[in-house]
């Protein structure tokens, strides 16, 4: 088995994963919920409203506070939902899966050993931010 193939093998196994399974019931759950979707939609509205009264030139700056406050508190209410807060979570998981795979394959294509390698969060290895360009 060549390496195209070995991947299009792991994307598989990725698909079987439970993160990825969780991931998918829960974005779908997300999308299907007519209350956060309707507060979501708010939301967007809330921020058009917001570029609008800041692109004129005689902006009302009571009326831009006014509507920077109730963005925020339209935004704490998508991300308090529970269908939102669910998502999410299955979201970090997913990515961390996700992050641990890449990792290993550059790992391994730096030349590290693969059964070595995996991903550390918060920094550039053993040796902290000394030997990095920079966070990406």
């Amino acid at each position: 088995m060549d390496v195209i193939e070995m991947a299009r093998q792991l994307g598989k196994e990725i698909q079987k994963d439970e993160r990825y399974l969780d991931f998918q019931k829960a974005r779908k759950e997300s999308e299907e919920n007519e209350e956060l979707q309707k507060m979501i939609a708010d939301f967007n509205l809330k921020r058009i409203a917001i570029s609008q009264e800041g692109g004129k030139a005689d902006r009302d700056e009571d009326k831009m506070q006014q509507l920077n406050e109730e963005l925020r508190e339209a935004y704490d209410s998508v991300m308090n939902h529970p269908a939102m807060m669910d998502f999410n979570l299955a979201k970090e998981d997913m990515d961390m899966m996700l992050q641990r795979v890449s990792a290993i394959i550059n790992a391994s294509a730096d030349g590290e050993d693969p059964d070595l390698a995996d991903y550390q969060a918060g920094g550039c290895g053993a040796g902290g931010c000394s030997g990095c360009s920079g966070c990406h």
